[in-house]
């Protein structure tokens, strides 16, 4: 799957940035502690002749891993000293187009403010027909209260003309804060919920994303929204709630990268230098949480 987006303010597009150089060789660095991808790295070192006696030869190297960032922001409210900032960046539609034309990309994930439909057209028209080599497309958008259906339902409109494959409306209740806690979940719930209650939604499959984690399942089910099904080699089937159940997935972010995080600094030492996809099991047998949070509904 490519990601593209249609707005430079989308917090899902933007980077951690700063200078080490203008840290505070004492700083405490809260922003490597609080960084959820681990995408923070700052070591103090010591230059000069009289580095050893003179604490203000003292500086910090190293700074924001940027294959790492994903741009949750958590670091810029923590900087005691405000030196952090947000780099935003808008995707190349051209570089995305051609992208799209390989036979080894056959999904793309549109992030979208909500915020104008001019500029998703403008996007969606700059992909071109490249979009019809896709499989799938999906489309994720924050609430944005009363004006979201009609939104949506714009968006569909522009996209029908040359939609082949499906598409995918995914609701992003609360961005990048799945790793948070509980009540993180539910916003993006809530959102589904509003949904629910409208008829003249868009036609597509619908599936949350921000703020999801091992308590959205639970969540959705209370709300009525939820419907497992068997899978290949399982022998029961729940249901609950409506055969006509709205979620057809649920996309985990932030709590995902945890949970992965967490599993890949402790491989090494029980498996030594080895790739996770070649352990597909590893990640269910040690982490029997992130088993339980990972079940999809359908629609």
């Amino acid at each position: 799957m490519v990601s593209v987006n249609d707005d430079c303010r989308d917090i899902h597009f933007r980077k951690a940035g700063f200078d080490p150089e203008d840290c505070p060789p004492n700083c405490s660095k809260p922003c490597e502690k609080v960084c959820p991808a681990d995408a923070i790295s700052l070591k103090r070192v010591m230059v000069g002749e009289h580095a050893q006696s003179d604490p203000i030869c003292d500086k910090l190297e190293g700074g924001v891993i940027m294959e790492r960032c994903y741009g949750c922001g958590r670091c810029l409210s923590v900087c005691p000293y405000d030196r952090i900032s947000a780099m935003s960046y808008v995707r190349d539609p051209a570089t995305t187009a051609e992208l799209l034309k390989r036979s080894d990309v056959d999904a793309i994930e549109i992030h979208t403010t909500g915020k104008g439909i001019g500029m998703f057209s403008t996007l969606w028209n700059s992909l071109g027909e490249s979009i019809n080599n896709v499989k799938l497309v999906a489309v994720s958008l924050p609430n944005a209260g009363a004006s979201t259906i009609d939104f949506m339902n714009a968006t569909y409109t522009i996209m029908q003309s040359n939609l082949e494959g499906y598409n995918l409306w995914q609701l992003d209740g609360r961005p990048m804060s799945g790793d948070i806690g509980r009540g993180a979940t539910r916003e993006t719930v809530s959102f589904a919920v509003d949904l629910t209650s409208v008829q003249d939604r868009p036609l597509g499959f619908y599936q949350l994303a921000g703020g999801t984690n091992l308590y959205t399942v639970d969540c959705l089910k209370k709300a009525g929204l939820f419907m497992a099904r068997t899978l290949p080699g399982t022998r029961t089937t729940e249901k609950v709630g409506s055969q006509e159940a709205l979620i057809g997935g649920i996309a985990y972010g932030g709590y995902a990268r945890k949970i992965v995080g967490r599993v890949l600094r402790k491989i090494p030492s029980e498996l030594g230098r080895v790739r996770i996809e070649d352990h597909p099991g590893y990640l269910l047998e040690k982490q029997p949480r992130f088993s339980r949070g990972c079940v999809l509904g359908k629609s």
